[in-house]
């Protein structure tokens, strides 16, 4: 006589330790032994294994419910069946799917409530998916650390970005071996987006530790690992050591999958930190090919703007124009102040003032502000030219490029001005230096403006003839 409970927890005991064969073995076992009833409701366990594989496994998700059901049709009725079942259509049917009803999400079966939650986390609808009350000690082991992950992907989805970090901290803290690494480069993946980029290294040097090269699976899970290495590489100003690291994410998915839009744009992005804009356009428009719709925004962007840097600005504008089209994009003023820059590089300057007027109020103060002073200046409008640039010197990131851009140019117009305050002048010639490499021809004018600024300090500020 086969136990159906005795069955689930041996199948359990084997898939808390990765032993996705076993547990199979045991499942299809018992079914040949057991009875119609008892068949059926292995086949439902049957089909919960099946979905932990996702969408490579729908088909074999829907024969074990077909099974199921046909062994006993009353267990169509039961939770756990029509939360598999709701699982299943949301990975078929996407944002069409029907969600599981209230009295599955509350059934006295933690399962059934796990593939519920599944199911509503599927179908983007991520507070309900985490309106399910399912203490984790309720769930067999193997699922302890999937239910923290799907629900750091519902915080994620709701962009509750630090609740999600957490959630898949613990959800690495609850496995091991491969699982273990992905729940870290999925954290670490997280904080990259939040500027957390030390946090990210130290949870990409954990996962690294993971791989043994002996898993089938790791090979694609390595290339992701890669591509995180090289986002953090990039972010600590090691453009060289990103450049290695998107090297080798992008051998790795050639040589275990497909090459992915990810990285090539990562790609394309260190490429053009290291000045390379020809082949940073190639594989912009690669990232543009490999693009899904929600990500041909991104894609674009990047493109425009590489153009921009290649002085190509009618080919970027037609780039950043795509990208308009898209209400959704999150980075809408940062496109106005780009196509702000096209028009100004193509002497549209009243068009150019307007566009970057307009970016400066939705928000994009740096790039907004460095158009309109550029604009400004060839007007000779010195005093507005100067207000725009020390608001980019306010704003911008210290030591990054537009910062410094705006120190030169506020000591440029200063100069201008005739030193009015050569005290202000000197510093902002002094900042701007100090990341003047000798070779720019702006070395030689910064050093001019702080000797001009240094001498009236030391007149006590009366003008040079």
């Amino acid at each position: 006589m086969i136990e159906v409970a005795t069955t689930w927890q041996q199948a359990c005991t084997a898939l808390a330790g990765g032993d996705y064969d076993t547990a199979f073995n045991v499942l299809d076992s018992a079914m040949r032994e057991a009875g119609t009833h008892e068949r059926a409701r292995i086949a439902l366990y049957v089909a919960s294994v099946h979905a932990l594989y996702g969408e490579m496994a729908t088909n074999e998700v829907a024969l074990a419910l077909r099974e199921a059901r046909m062994l006993d049709a009353a267990l169509q009725t039961e939770p756990l069946y029509v939360a598999l079942m709701a699982e299943l259509d949301a990975r078929l049917r996407e944002g069409e799917a029907t969600p599981p009803p209230a009295a599955v999400r509350e059934t006295a079966d933690p399962l059934a409530r796990f593939h519920a939650m599944c199911a509503l986390a599927l179908a983007e609808k991520p507070q309900e998916a985490l309106d399910i009350a399912l203490p984790s000690t309720e769930l067999p082991e193997h699922l302890r650390w999937r239910l923290r992950s799907w629900q750091a992907d519902s915080q994620e989805q709701l962009g509750h970005t630090t609740d999600a970090i957490h959630l898949y901290g613990e959800a690495a803290h609850l496995t091991s071996g491969l699982n273990r690494a992905i729940m870290l480069q999925e954290q670490a993946a997280l904080m990259l987006t939040v500027g957390q980029t030390a946090e990210a290294s130290a949870a990409l040097d954990q996962a690294r530790a993971l791989y043994t090269g002996q898993e089938p699976d790791e090979g694609l899970n390595l290339a992701t690992w890669y591509y995180l290495r090289a986002q953090a590489m990039l972010n600590l100003e090691q453009p060289d050591a990103a450049h290695e690291a998107i090297k080798e994410a992008a051998r790795l998915e050639r040589e275990h999958g497909d090459p992915s839009y990810g990285v090539a744009l990562v790609r394309g992005q260190i490429l053009t930190h290291l000045g390379l804009q020809e082949q940073a356009i190639a594989a912009f428009e690669e990232a543009l090919k490999l693009a899904s719709e929600p990500d041909r925004p991104y894609a674009n962007h990047e493109l425009g703007v590489a153009l921009l840097d290649l002085d190509r600005p009618v080919d970027a504008r037609e780039r950043l124009e795509a990208v308009l089209q898209d209400p959704e994009y999150p980075y809408l003023p940062e496109v106005l102040a780009d196509m702000a820059e096209c028009d100004y590089r193509l002497g549209r300057l009243q068009e150019a003032q307007q566009t970057a007027e307009q970016a400066l109020a939705q928000g994009a103060v740096v790039p907004a502000s460095l158009v309109l002073g550029s604009v400004a200046l060839d007007y000779y409008h010195l005093d507005d030219a100067l207000e725009h640039y020390e608001r980019v010197v306010r704003e911008a990131a210290p030591d990054s490029r537009d910062w410094v851009t705006g120190h030169q140019m506020a000591a440029d117009v200063m100069a201008q001005q005739g030193f009015l305050n050569p005290a202000a002048a000197y510093a902002h010639a002094q900042q701007a230096l100090a990341h003047t490499p000798e070779s720019d021809d702006w070395h030689v004018t910064l050093r001019d403006h702080l000797r001009k600024a240094e001498a009236l300090m030391g007149s006590g500020g009366r003008t040079l003839n």
